[in-house]
């Protein structure tokens, strides 16, 4: 029983110290917001509102999906301040949709962007400036944000950013 017990501890360590190393890297600058997903926050309302920048400057929306409570949520913003980051994002305006505390707020949008929310968070669904879906995670690929390598994050959006002007 003490073998057992003295590998969990190990296996636990262990497992911390890989999640932290995308969390780790991100630049001391980069945003520590705990409050990503504000609650008081109108999705509808910030989506049009990029719908309407992204249009203006050539750009797609990118919705994260996910809430304040969501480690891996923290971890995928962290990575997208990441200075090697910064071209690829400039090719979006970004909107953090709020799940809630419960997993259901906001879910009507989800649904109509083709996330399905029981996959996993952070969900990620790429828009159009006129709100046509370019892609949607249907597997809950960036679930598990804290084991990922940020190539990962970073071949996603360079995947579906907007070709050049």
């Amino acid at each position: 029983m003490h073998s057992v017990l003295k590998f969990a501890i190990i296996s636990a360590g262990a497992a911390l110290m890989f999640s932290s190393c995308v969390w780790a890297q991100a630049p001391a600058s980069a945003s520590r917001d705990m409050n990503l997903y504000p609650a008081n926050v109108d999705a509808r309302a910030e989506i049009k509102e990029a719908e309407e920048r992204a249009a203006a400057e050539h750009k797609r929306v990118l919705l994260v999906f996910g809430a304040n409570w969501c480690f891996d949520c923290h971890v995928l913003d962290r990575a997208f301040h990441r200075p090697e980051f910064a071209s690829a994002i400039a090719g979006y305006e970004i909107v953090h949709v709020d799940i809630g505390d419960d997993g259901r707020k906001n879910n009507d949008l989800a649904k109509q962007f083709g996330v399905p929310l029981e996959k996993g968070i952070p969900a990620l669904a790429v828009l159009e400036s006129n709100g046509k879906v370019v892609v949607s995670q249907k597997n809950g690929e960036f679930e598990n944000a804290r084991a990922m390598r940020p190539q990962a994050f970073l071949d996603f959006l360079n995947k579906w950013k907007p070709q050049a002007q």
